[in-house]
């Protein structure tokens, strides 16, 4: 019996059995359940904390609480498992303990006025931390019905121009009303009807966020023709200018109309961002920059409302009893809490006006401390990254400025409360994603993570195998084939 024939150069002998089949390609699910998890201890923790300061009862109110945060999430849990199961496992814990520790402190401060109201002999006021979990409900129920609907994103890219102009209508609207109907503190960025209140200005960032993704990809070439170098910088053409000063008087208006100097600061900086992301351009950002300027100190010098803001940031105690009583308070409650803060239910977050809702981080600084304050940056600061790193991820030109610009978004709102209650910038009137108080808010900042979730899940997706092409004709072996013999005489 002769020797098996030896193998030929760079084969490789398959094993007995043959090969394994390779492992699946990990989601990382159970990463993400279990970091939900963690933020669900840390907001029941807190919870019991904040009973304990303030000498109260574990009740049936704070394990309803509990319950119905452990539900909500559980079930955006299932959601992305089913329908976004590659999706980055960060993004929905860092944003459950966001909403979570905004139900703490919103939860504190009703313990605070129902305090107020009992010493003052008054009624005592529903307690807002329902009302927000609620809100929260409706806000996963965007979230999953986003992430069921939308199978693909770059659909939207299709329908960019009509989202942008609802966008652009949806800003209008407070506008146009009656003020009765729109203006709230002085703002009119509402449409107020009877058991109903909507901040349309909400959503219209996230259809405008869409609609530049698309019109970037659409038109690169016009925002990247050559033009005039300027102390060493590649200035655009004049005539390509056209878009941003469009973006420029929309937001003027924004601010003259409606007297909301957040959103348009927040749109125009965004805009400006995904310009540059998409053509790499440092003069975009220089007159972007100019145009900035240019529209602060129009609005200074033109309406009274911007000029005691600025009054007001620079000089907060010469009118402490009135414009500077707001940031004044913010300032007092800052220091009180120092570095690690009065703790849980120990301080009096109560006397900052607007505490649940545009000062609702002087909160955080005043029981947290400087650490605890910190901690909470950090978590939007690890959001923000993740979703950069999504857009790098992802393939699709659309999806890279889409992802970019949602991230930035959550960003420069970030910068912009925390710069307003530090008194580092103006006051804006924002609300802090996801922690603040408020119905409008927690809905389009659930969509915008549906929206980054489903780029995640196609960004982390293995690529699809490619069934491998059949041979042309010509290219197919030939093979000699023997005639059968023929019969003879």
């Amino acid at each position: 019996m002769s020797a098996p024939a030896p193998p030929s150069a760079g084969a490789f002998p398959s094993p007995p059995g043959g090969f394994a089949p390779p492992p699946p390609p990990s989601t990382r699910r159970n990463v993400e359940l279990m970091l939900l998890g963690l933020a669900a201890l840390i907001t029941t923790v807190a919870l019991v904390l904040v009973e304990a300061s303030q000498e109260q009862p574990i009740s049936w109110d704070i394990a309803k609480l509990g319950l119905a945060y452990l539900a909500l999430f559980g079930v955006a849990h299932l959601a992305v498992r089913r329908f976004a199961a590659f999706a980055d496992p960060v993004l929905l814990p860092i944003v459950a303990l966001l909403n979570g520790l905004g139900l703490v402190l919103i939860h504190r401060l009703d313990l605070a006025d129902e305090q107020d109201a009992l010493f003052n002999s008054t009624s005592i006021p529903s307690p807002d931390a329902n009302q927000q979990v609620l809100w929260t409900g409706l806000g996963m129920v965007v979230f999953m019905g986003l992430l069921i609907a939308l199978r693909d994103y770059r659909t939207l890219a299709r329908f960019a121009y009509t989202l942008g102009l609802i966008g652009l209508i949806a800003l209008a609207i407070p506008a146009l009303l009656p003020d009765r109907f729109s203006m709230v503190n002085g703002a009119k960025i509402w449409i107020r009807l009877p058991g109903f209140s909507l901040q349309p200005g909400e959503f219209a960032k996230l259809l405008l966020i869409v609609f530049f993704a698309g019109v970037l990809v659409a038109k690169r070439d016009l925002f990247t023709a050559a033009g005039k170098h300027v102390f060493g910088l590649e200035l655009p053409r004049a005539r390509d200018l056209g878009p941003i000063l469009v973006v420029w008087i929309v937001c003027i208006g924004v601010l003259v109309v409606e007297k909301d100097l957040g959103t348009s600061l927040l749109i125009f900086a965004t805009v400006l961002v995904m310009l540059y992301i998409a053509t790499e351009r440092v003069g975009w950002l220089v007159i972007g920059g100019g145009l900035l300027a240019i529209g602060f100190l129009f609005a200074y010098n033109a309406f009274g409302h911007v000029r005691v803001r600025v009054e007001t940031w620079l000089h907060p105690f010469d009118d402490y009893n009135n414009t500077g009583y707001q940031i004044s308070q913010s300032l007092f409650g800052l220091a009180t809490g120092g570095l690690a803060g009065t703790g849980l239910g120990s301080g009096r977050p109560s006397q900052v006006p607007f505490a649940k809702t545009d000062f609702i981080v002087t909160t955080a600084g005043e029981e947290l401390g400087l650490i605890g304050l910190t901690a909470l940056l950090m978590l939007f600061t690890i959001l923000v990254v993740r979703g950069l790193r999504t857009a790098l991820a992802v393939r699709d030109s659309f999806g890279k400025l889409l992802a970019a610009g949602l991230s930035f978004t959550i960003a420069v709102q970030v910068f912009v409360v925390v710069g307003g209650v530090t008194k580092l910038i103006p006051l804006t009137g924002l609300t802090t994603p996801f922690v603040s108080y408020g119905g409008s808010s927690l809905l389009a900042n659930y969509a915008l993570l549906g929206l980054l979730i489903k780029i995640s899940d196609a960004a982390r997706a293995p690529a699809p195998a490619r069934k491998r092409a059949p041979e042309p004709i010509a290219d197919a072996p030939t093979q000699m084939v023997r005639r059968p013999a023929q019969g003879g005489a």
